[in-house]
């Protein structure tokens, strides 16, 4: 059985669940893993990205190409 089809099973048998105890643990379960597998894949910049990261910064503030942070939230406020 391929992926999609095991995820299609998981979720049809799921939605047959009665049990709010089970539900809340498949849920926990889910959350514990999901933030598991983050953490294995990430992986941190090395010092020549990070150089590479400040000088493009710096080069963005010489030209212009900044928002101040209240700008920018008044921007966001508009989305919601």
């Amino acid at each position: 059985m391929d992926l999609e089809a095991r995820k299609i099973t998981f979720v049809q048998e799921f939605l047959r669940l009665q049990n709010e105890e089970i539900v809340s643990g498949l849920e926990k379960l889910l959350r514990k893993r999901k933030a598991e597998l983050t953490e294995n894949n990430f992986k941190p910049m090395t010092m020549e990205q990070y150089d590479v990261e400040i000088d493009q910064a710096m080069e963005d503030s010489k030209n212009g190409r900044m928002i101040k942070a209240s700008d920018l939230k008044a921007k966001v406020q508009k989305w919601i």
